[in-house]
């Protein structure tokens, strides 16, 4: 059996019985302690699961979804370096998708450039986009009031209409195996499609989003390009199947 389908197997027995010990791993994997504890030793450095004596068990996957507002208070300072590095990644010509969020709203007021497009579902971004004199199109469909983001299949329908140079996108949860997630299914068909109809896509995460699951798959790892200011040895892993700048106040000082 590979290794990427004894995790897999490991996380499904975990899903259906909460709590295994490490001897039903080895008889259910037919293969030896040793190699079952290095799996799960690494797949609790994923926050795949959580060690327990003798076994595993799942994490939590409990979420409640956080209000606009209430995002806004959190990670100031990690959000302000992820968007400014974003930012700088928008060149003069492009047409470009941001996302409706926290941080995506936060590339806004660092982005240099005149001669761009942007389109958006996010109903904070309209106004900032405007005063900075920039080409701007909001997508029309049903406002989600909590995220302050327009949803449904009318927006769906609008956003097939364009083509994207660049899209960012905002995420709930980043996982090794589970790919992009968050919590409302009209909110991942929104990012999903952002994501296909864009020739590049930047998912904009900071270090809480590594390791959680949410309701909703928006895409796999490969799908797009993660920044973040992560520290890159606890998120190296992730390298293996997608692109992960990870950036820091000083980066942003000696680069851009």
């Amino acid at each position: 059996m590979l290794t990427e389908e004894r995790h897999k197997l490991i996380i499904d027995i975990l899903s259906k019985k909460g709590i295994v010990k490490i001897n039903e791993f080895v008889n259910l994997t037919d293969t030896s302690e040793s190699t079952i504890r290095r799996d799960l030793t690494y797949l609790e450095s994923i926050n795949a699961l959580k060690r327990v004596h003798g076994g595993a068990t799942l994490l939590n996957r409990s979420y409640t979804e956080l209000s606009y507002n209430e995002k806004l208070d959190k990670n100031i300072n990690e959000k302000s370096i992820i968007a400014e590095y974003a930012a700088s990644l928008v060149q003069e010509g492009d047409c470009i998708y941001l996302d409706a969020g926290t941080t995506t709203f936060e590339m806004i007021k660092h982005i240099n450039k005149s001669n761009i497009f942007v389109v958006t579902n996010g109903l904070k971004h309209l106004d900032a986009l405007v005063e900075k004199g920039i080409n701007a199109y909001i997508l029309g469909g049903k406002v989600k009031a909590i995220t302050k983001a327009i949803i449904g299949i009318d927006a769906v329908r609008s956003i097939e209409k364009f083509r994207f140079d660049k899209a960012f996108i905002g995420i709930n949860g980043i996982h090794f195996n589970y790919g992009y997630t968050t919590p409302d299914i009209e909110e991942a068909a929104m990012k999903e499609n952002a994501i296909k109809f864009s020739k590049e896509s930047f998912v904009l995460a900071d270090d809480s989003k590594f390791g959680e699951i949410t309701f909703c798959k928006v895409a796999e790892l490969n799908k797009a390009s993660i920044i973040t200011n992560a520290r890159v040895e606890n998120y190296k892993i992730y390298k293996e199947k997608t692109k992960i700048k990870v950036v820091s106040e000083d980066d942003l000082h000696n680069n851009l």
